[in-house]
């Protein structure tokens, strides 16, 4: 993954406006119409404009904190995504590249959610994931036009897919290529569409994916997958898939990133004389751990790389077991003798036990 505070030149405690003012700067001094010799301007300005949609973002900004598997760098799909960036962020000051057109609207992403448990979380799982959206039409292939019928060359644009404009930007006068309005940039129009579809080349379905959770995965992290979304416009291209995954909490456990802390009760006597007691493992295995004579309550023993795996990394977190003692609030006659004569041979000084008075009727 790219380090998007390092092509801004800003740490990683940037505000807002520090790193506003950065893309600022950097947009200007990288955009290739300042530059029309630099044959890598153009790469340049994409990484920059990439880096301030990300980091700009508050949810964005912190997924990619979060190291969360969602890609980032395809975030424009032509140089008219990133005209759309400068647009908002310049009031339209910017002009557009005069490089490629944007051409068939590209379909729309989806968003769906789905959850697995935690022991699915640290071993990885599989998930079919069943959704609504546009498809590509079956009859026509996308195409639009009905079969065994050609598409015509777009008479508006000669059959380029765009047109030459003009605009006044902030680097003075540039020329710009935009789609055709008539084709949509695919440069040929249907002439007899399509009666499936009736010429869109695309309708509503049910879809299902199967997607590969990875081990390590947290709560709420996002995951992309490439062209699974929406169709797009005839020779557009499909959007993206972003399946939203939840954790389900483990009464077992408590999760701090990769670490686990389970919580475990022993009696006084096992606190102050020692024990053994079996700690289960989110793999599913128990492990037996001996807890010390005299361990107080609070006392936290570490099972190294029995947590959960860490996300694209290797090794894995630790367990952490955190003994409490248990204090009876009841005790029969003989456990309580037996009670206060320990208490009498160290030294203690319990209270007296109270006197049941006899209600008379």
């Amino acid at each position: 993954m790219p380090d998007y505070y390092d092509a801004l030149g800003v740490g990683r405690d940037a505000d807002p406006d520090e790193i506003k003012r950065a893309f600022r700067q950097l947009a200007r001094d990288t955009h290739p119409d300042s530059n029309p010799d630099d044959p890598t301007a153009e790469q340049r300005f994409r990484e920059v404009a990439e880096a301030y949609e990300v980091l700009s973002d508050p949810g964005r900004r912190a997924a990619y904190d979060r190291g969360d598997t969602a890609d980032f760098s395809d975030l424009f799909s032509s140089f008219a995504g990133i005209d759309e960036v400068l647009s908002r962020f310049f009031g339209g000051a910017f002009g557009g590249f005069g490089a490629a057109p944007q051409g068939p609207a590209r379909g729309s992403d989806v968003g769906v959610a789905t959850s697995v448990t935690l022991a699915e979380a640290a071993a990885g799982a599989e998930r079919e994931i069943s959704f609504r959206t546009r498809v590509v039409c079956p009859t026509c292939q996308g195409r639009g036009a009905a079969p065994g019928t050609d598409l015509e060359s777009c008479g508006a644009c000669g059959g380029q897919g765009a047109r030459r404009v003009t605009r006044q930007t902030i680097l003075g006068t540039t020329m710009a290529i935009a789609p055709c309005e008539v084709c949509n940039g695919r440069g040929r129009v249907v002439v007899t569409p399509c009666s499936e579809c009736h010429g869109g080349g695309g309708m509503a379905d049910v879809v299902s994916v199967t997607i590969d959770i990875p081990a390590g995965i947290e709560d709420g992290a996002r995951m992309r997958v490439p062209g699974r979304g929406s169709a797009g416009d005839p020779g557009g291209r499909s959007g993206d898939l972003y399946v939203e995954v939840s954790v389900a909490a483990d009464p077992r456990f408590e999760r701090h990133g990769p670490d686990l802390v389970h919580r475990v009760q022993v009696g006084i006597a096992e606190a102050t004389l020692g024990t053994t007691v079996a700690i289960p493992t989110v793999d599913g295995d128990d492990i037996e751990i001996d807890v010390p004579p005299g361990t107080q309550p609070g006392a936290v023993f570490r099972l190294s790389k029995q947590g959960m795996p860490r996300l694209r990394r290797r090794g894995r977190g630790d367990l952490l077991v955190e003994v409490g003692v248990h204090i009876l609030d009841r005790l029969d006659p003989e456990a309580e003798e037996a009670l206060r004569s320990f208490a009498e041979a160290s030294g203690e000084s319990p209270a007296e036990p109270k006197v049941r008075r006899r209600h008379r009727r």
